[in-house]
């Protein structure tokens, strides 16, 4: 008898160290003191005067781009003092930039901001510094500060240059909008559910429109759709999502989503530690396992879960190891929630067998050889083998058979498949853990396997795909790396 196991809320990962905190300083009518005739003065100014400070610059001799930056910028945000700074100069600053090729008046720079109370920043000098200015990506009201803590600024440039080109400018209208409708949507009476799905759909429909003009019709029509789904919103809802085999990157973007979405979690033992980084850290997760032949939550219990937590109002999400249509109870989960009334999402994963057979480069299907792909469950309710298997099909030259969960049976499974049919010489692979750093990969002709895969004892979950299509792809083609993992 399979032990049973209550649902057990876990802790989110605690957060790695941090080289600094990234902050967002308001400097919008606050004064701001720079000093110095280095290099990048003449930006920092820009920088200051763009974030709404009023700057006061103090430089005895100030370069020459320094002057046009300032002959550029409102002179009733900035004004240059043509003498060096004095600790009075703090008094009443937010923060203090200098830049200073001299270590003394640099240091005596800093320690007067310091005295003053003033957050300081030494240009190219973070020892002396408090704060630090990374590469900025500005689509403003959205701003992101990237820094490597001073170890590679190149990098950071590098990275901005890659979000510039992933977050078209458009942004910044709809975040725009978004400042300009919150205090109206406060007041609109929705409950706080409620909110938080017009402002999903917003997000959604902002992406999708990007280039397009946020006018307060299109805020208009997102409030009549969260009203009509009234009833909805006050229910919650349910999504099942796949978390795929277990590496974080094939998550889709759509899972992401409502991983970032969700207010409750209910995961598997399967899913991966590292998929659960992408949900919202203010989500409660709940570990409700169901591990083959080992202590597992029952169904109705999860079930019972996610109906009492959606009819609180939550966004309930299922996560699943690989794809929740898959040998996943799907089924009894949607039929859970549908006859309580609860509108149940499901988002696709990718399932064991694709992400196996593309880190191993070995086709599923080959064109006018193996014309078919099938998925076969390993077992049955109380570990036996599945009553009905059609034992044609596996045998079948021109199909390729993925078999998922067949720790227990897979000797006896075999056995059979062979007396019925089933070329013993036909290519196989056992693959544990697939797409996970720990993967372990077994290749060798099917009547060899069942003996190898008991030998290494292989760690769980485990999947089986046999067809003359694995053959399609040599082993020695293989890279040095893939070779280390497969034992052939």
């Amino acid at each position: 008898m399979i032990p049973e196991r209550r649902p057990i809320q876990t802790r989110s990962e605690r957060m790695d160290a941090l080289a600094c905190l990234p902050i967002f300083l308001s400097l919008k009518g606050r004064r701001a003191v720079l000093a110095g005739n280095h290099s990048a003065t003449s930006w920092k100014a820009e920088l200051l005067s763009a974030a709404g400070a009023i700057v006061d610059i103090y430089a005895r001799e100030p370069a020459e781009d320094l002057l046009e930056m300032v002959a550029g910028l409102p002179r009733e945000t900035i004004a240059m003092h043509r003498r060096e700074w004095t600790a009075a100069d703090f008094a009443g600053a937010a923060i203090a930039v200098g830049g200073f090729t001299d270590d003394t008046i640099a240091a005596a720079f800093a320690a007067a901001a310091r005295d003053a109370g003033v957050l300081v920043n030494v240009i190219d000098k973070p020892a002396l510094s408090d704060v630090s200015f990374g590469s900025i990506v500005n689509r403003s009201p959205l701003v992101i500060g990237i820094s490597t803590d001073g170890a590679a600024p190149i990098l950071a440039q590098a990275i901005r240059a890659k979000l510039e080109t992933l977050l078209p400018k458009g942004l910044a209208r709809w975040t725009e909008a978004a400042a300009r409708w919150r205090a109206a949507l406060k007041e609109s009476g929705l409950p706080f559910a409620g909110r938080r799905r017009f402002w999903r759909l917003f997000t959604s429909h902002a992406l999708s429109h990007v280039n397009g003009s946020p006018d307060d019709s299109i805020y208009s029509r997102l409030l009549r759709q969260v009203r009509s789904s009234q009833a909805t919103v006050k229910t919650g809802s349910v999504t099942l999502v796949g978390a795929g085999p277990g590496d974080p990157e094939l998550l889709t973007l759509r899972a992401v989503r409502e991983l970032q979405a969700a207010d409750v979690i209910l995961f598997d033992d399967l899913v991966s530690h590292d998929v659960l980084d992408f949900a919202r850290r203010e989500a409660k997760k709940m570990l409700v396992g169901k591990t083959g032949h080992g202590p597992s939550c029952k169904q109705d219990d999860i079930n019972a879960m996610m109906v009492s937590l959606a009819l609180q109002g939550k966004r309930v999400v299922r996560l699943k190891g690989g794809d929740p249509l898959i040998f996943a109870r799907a089924s009894e989960e949607i039929a859970a929630c549908r006859s309580a009334g609860i509108v149940v999402d499901v988002v696709p994963g990718i399932t064991a067998a694709q992400g196996a057979a593309s880190r191993l480069g070995l086709p599923l299907t080959g064109r006018e050889q193996v014309r078919r792909l099938q998925y076969v469950t390993g077992h049955a309710q109380g570990g036996r083998i599945p009553d009905d298997i059609d034992w044609k099909s596996l045998a079948d030259p021109s199909t390729t058979t993925a078999i998922y969960m067949p720790t227990k049976t897979l000797a006896t499974l075999i056995e059979q498949a062979i007396e019925r049919g089933l070329d013993p010489q036909t290519p196989a692979v056992a693959i544990s853990r697939a797409t996970q750093a720990d993967e372990s990969v077994i290749a060798a002709p099917i009547c060899e396997l069942p003996p190898r895969v008991a030998a290494e004892q292989l760690a769980g979950p485990l999947l089986v795909m046999l067809g003359r299509a694995l053959a399609m792809q040599s082993t020695a083609s293989r890279s040095d790396d893939e070779a280390r993992r497969i034992t052939i």
